[in-house]
């Protein structure tokens, strides 16, 4: 069925604003995505209401907010099917989640032993990685990409031996919108005996997402990437692994004894969240989760499909456009493309579409080696969500048409 856009629009209250004179036409949602009423008003209900420390009091808000937080876990279990909820661990974002398993995971690893990544990733699913190879002795490979920005799979078979240990991947590359073919890579991994890590933090917006059914051993995205707020992300990880792992990080929570002389560590998952929680935000993801379930993931997929096909051919209309990763046969959530004019960063088009209200994306999008990948500084990015209107494509041509007049 066909989502109700007037309807969904309305309950998101920034969107009725202008900018420099212009209504919003907002197209930035691989940052961050708007955030529905349901997400405003439960924020403001917690801090008026409940406002109170989680797990350490016996008084009734603690004792409310405990309730609502741990609701909030479950309700993320259930969201990508996990088996327990104690796989769930609270994070401030993808790049922390990403973090804690880089350090957490040195007990399972050992000299010599190697890491893949792909081209295509994040930075955040770069660097952590770089810094355990370097503290531990790993080699680090990358998985190069095609002329259309897919993974070269057979490279990666290539790359795979009795030594790699962890190969971590986007689900959705942020930079290109590509959909990697994850289930085959996570099989390959562990037939060759390694961990998987999925940074899913473009996917989880756009995409059902079944951790059990793909046999990810860790899975991150982020909260704010799904209509919810800034500061809160999940770690998925399998019971026997984040068992086997070191805490991230020490102090409060984490803990189940203390003395002078050792410290044992909580059990899952709070031996893996040390210190208060941005317990807000954590019981109001809960609200975001809602409101996409309310809508239907199948609505949205089937809605930002559309939006990415008339995109696409909007774009194809126009003379000077490069497309990237155009012909990927697997594409969501987001388009990159550049003016194909002499001497134009992407910057210039993004400045000239903000003074229309057009938010895009421009840059290398935390992505310098798919940039470099290739030969560009970096690209202009639509970025799609539930709300996102063929009339807002339409305003983004016209945009890019007055961009291309003043440039070229």
């Amino acid at each position: 069925m066909n989502i109700d856009l007037k309807y969904i629009r309305n309950q998101f209250p920034i969107l009725e604003q202008t900018v420099n004179g212009n209504p919003l036409i907002y197209l930035d949602n691989a940052a961050t995505s708007q955030k529905p009423l349901s997400v405003l008003e439960a924020e403001e209900v917690y801090y008026k209401t409940i406002n109170s420390n989680v797990h350490r009091g016996i008084h009734t808000l603690s004792q409310i907010a405990t309730v609502e937080m741990e609701e909030a876990r479950k309700l993320v279990q259930l969201f990508i099917n996990a088996k327990k909820d104690y796989e769930i661990i609270f994070t401030k974002g993808s790049t922390e989640g990403i973090n804690l398993v880089a350090s957490s995971i040195e007990p399972l690893v050992k000299e010599g032993d190697e890491i893949i990544i792909s081209h295509l990733e994040h930075h955040s699913n770069i660097v952590p990685w770089q810094f355990l190879a370097k503290r531990k002795g790993l080699l680090l490979k990358v998985i190069p990409v095609d002329d259309n920005g897919e993974l070269i799979l057979s490279e990666y078979t290539k790359l795979l031996t009795e030594k790699t240990r962890i190969v971590a991947i986007n689900h959705i590359s942020n930079a290109l919108g590509v959909i990697n073919p994850i289930e085959k890579i996570i099989k390959q991994a562990h037939e060759a005996g390694a961990y998987v890590l999925i940074d899913g933090a473009q996917a989880v917006p756009h995409k059902k997402i079944d951790v059990q059914a793909l046999d990810a051993d860790f899975y991150v995205f982020s909260s704010h990437k799904i209509y919810g707020p800034t500061g809160v992300g999940i770690l998925y990880g399998k019971e026997r692994l984040l068992d086997a792992m070191i805490p991230y990080q020490g102090g409060g929570e984490m803990i189940k004894e203390v003395t002078f002389e050792k410290t044992t560590y909580a059990n899952l998952p709070f031996k893996f969240e040390a210190g208060t929680p941005n317990i807000a935000g954590n019981i109001v993801l809960k609200k975001a989760v809602e409101f996409m379930q309310n809508v239907g993931l199948d609505n949205i997929m089937k809605h930002e499909d559309d939006i990415m096909k008339y995109t696409t051919k909007r774009l194809d209309e126009l003379d000077n456009i490069i497309i990237y990763a155009k012909d990927a046969q697997h594409r969501s959530g987001s388009i990159s493309f550049n003016l194909n004019i002499e001497n134009i960063h992407s910057s210039d088009v993004g400045f000239i579409l903000d003074k229309q209200g057009i938010a895009v994306r421009t840059g290398h999008h935390c992505a310098q080696p798919i940039m470099n990948r290739f030969g560009i500084s970096g690209t202009v990015r639509a970025s799609f969500a539930t709300y996102t209107s063929k009339e807002d494509i339409d305003k983004l041509i016209e945009g890019i048409k007055l961009a291309q007049k003043m440039l070229g």
